[in-house]
C-alpha cells in the first residue's frame, strides 16, 4: 500500500513538475518570440486518386491558424477541401463549376475562408445571378505536379466548367522535388513516383495523441518546438529536400526547373481542355518590398503560360496598387493578403463571367488582365 502510495505520489510530483515547467516555457516563448512564431497546424493526412498518393487536409475538420497578424479559421468538407460544403460527382442543373488548383496561397493560409480568391469567385458569380460552386483544393505545400494528379485522377470527376491555377514562384523547385513528373530525353513527361505525403505518416500519429491538436493551435512553446524540428528533419532527409515554405528562396531558376514546369502546365491546359473546360492562370505575387509585388512567372516561362491558358492574371492587376495596399500579410509566412486574394478572385470571376455570357466572343485565344 506503501508503495502504491509512493508511486502515485512520483507520479503527481512529476505531472506537477512539468506542468510548471511547461507553463513557464510557454510564457517565456510569448514574451521573446510571440511576433516571430506562428501556430500554423497544416493537418495533413494521405489520399488515394487512382494510382497515386498525395496529401490533403484532414476531411471534416476545424481548426485555426494564429500568427501576430490575427487569427483564421478553416473549415473543410468530406474531400479535404476547404469548403463548407459537400460535393457530388454529379453537378446540379444550372450550376457552374470552378476548381481552385494550388499551394499554401490558395488554401489561403493567412486568409479568412470567406476571402480566399476561390470564394470570391463564388460570391461575385453568385451575386450576378450565376450559380456556382466553387472547390478550393489548395494544399500547403502542392507543387504544379500533384495539381496535375488530383486535376487529372480526381477531379475531372465532378466535369468542372473552368479550372484555376494559381501560380506561385517556389513551384518551379516544388515541381522538381515532388518527383511525380520527370522530363525524359524527349522532354516529355513521365512518372517517376506515385507517392508524395511529406511528414504526413508522423502526422497521422501525433494527432491521435489527446491534447496535441489544442497544442498546435493555442501553444507557442509548442509551435515553436514543432517547427524547429520539423525543420531540421526535413533537411536531414537522404534527397537533401529544403524544407517547403511559402516565399520563393531564389530568383533564379535553371532550364530544367523552368522547362519541367512549362510541360506540367502544358499538360494541365490540355487535360483541363479534355473535359471541355477553360484554364485561368493566376499570377500569385511574389514580395518584392513593402506593398509591393513582382511576378512569379519568369521571363522563359511567360509564353508557355500565355499560350496554355484560356486567360492569364498576370501581376500587372496590382500596379495600380503597388506601394498603397498591403499585398501580403506583413509578418507570419507572407502569403497573400486577402486584399489581394480579393483582387484576384474578381479578375477570374470576371472571366468566367464573360465566357459564360459571351462564349462565342471570348472563345477565340487568350485573353490576358493587365493593369487598366
Amino acid at each position: 500500500m506503501n508503495k502504491l502510495k509512493s508511486i502515485l505520489g512520483n507520479t503527481l510530483l512529476l505531472v506537477v513538475v512539468s506542468a510548471i515547467a511547461f507553463s513557464v516555457a510557454e510564457f517565456a516563448t510569448r514574451v521573446l518570440y510571440k511576433d516571430t512564431t506562428e501556430m500554423f497546424p497544416r493537418y495533413h493526412t494521405d489520399a488515394q486518386y487512382g494510382d497515386f498518393t498525395l496529401r490533403r487536409i484532414i476531411p471534416n475538420s476545424e481548426f485555426v491558424h494564429t500568427s501576430i497578424d490575427g487569427s483564421w479559421k478553416f473549415t473543410t468538407n468530406s474531400q479535404g477541401f476547404r469548403n463548407y460544403q459537400d460535393f457530388t460527382y454529379d453537378k446540379p442543373d444550372n450550376t457552374v463549376r470552378v476548381v481552385s488548383l494550388g499551394d499554401s496561397h490558395t488554401q489561403g493560409v493567412e486568409a479568412d475562408q470567406d476571402y480566399t480568391y476561390s470564394s470570391i469567385i463564388e460570391k461575385y458569380l453568385t451575386t450576378r445571378g450565376i450559380g456556382a460552386q466553387v472547390f478550393n483544393t489548395g494544399v500547403s505545400g502542392f507543387s504544379n505536379a500533384e495539381a496535375l494528379v488530383l486535376l487529372e485522377q480526381e477531379l475531372v470527376k465532378y466535369a468542372p466548367d473552368f479550372v484555376v491555377l494559381g501560380f506561385f514562384a517556389n513551384d518551379y523547385q516544388d515541381n522538381v522535388n515532388a518527383n511525380i513528373y520527370r522530363l525524359n530525353d524527349s522532354q516529355e513527361l513521365e512518372v517517376a513516383s506515385t507517392v508524395r505525403i511529406p511528414g504526413v505518416n508522423i502526422q497521422n500519429v501525433i494527432y491521435q495523441v489527446p491534447g496535441v491538436k489544442w497544442l498546435s493551435e493555442n501553444s507557442y512553446f509548442y509551435s515553436l518546438l514543432f517547427n524547429n524540428v520539423w525543420a531540421y528533419f526535413k533537411s536531414r532527409q537522404a534527397d537533401g529536400e529544403p524544407n517547403e515554405v511559402a516565399v520563393a528562396t531564389t530568383q533564379e531558376f535553371s532550364d530544367y526547373e523552368i522547362d519541367l514546369t512549362a510541360a506540367l502546365i502544358e499538360r494541365i491546359y490540355d487535360v483541363t481542355h479534355e473535359m471541355g473546360a477553360k484554364l485561368i492562370i493566376l499570377d500569385i505575387p511574389q514580395v518584392e518590398a513593402l506593398n509591393r509585388s513582382r511576378s512569379s512567372v519568369v521571363e522563359g516561362l511567360l509564353s508557355t503560360v500565355q499560350e496554355n491558358s484560356d486567360h492569364f492574371v498576370s501581376n500587372d492587376v496590382l500596379s495600380r496598387y503597388q506601394g498603397s495596399a498591403r499585398l501580403h500579410v506583413p509578418h507570419g509566412q507572407f502569403h497573400i493578403s486577402e486584399f489581394t486574394h480579393t483582387i484576384l478572385g474578381v479578375e477570374a470571376a470576371s472571366h468566367i463571367q464573360e465566357e459564360i455570357e459571351n462564349p462565342v466572343s471570348s472563345s477565340g485565344g487568350l485573353q490576358s488582365s493587365q493593369a487598366q
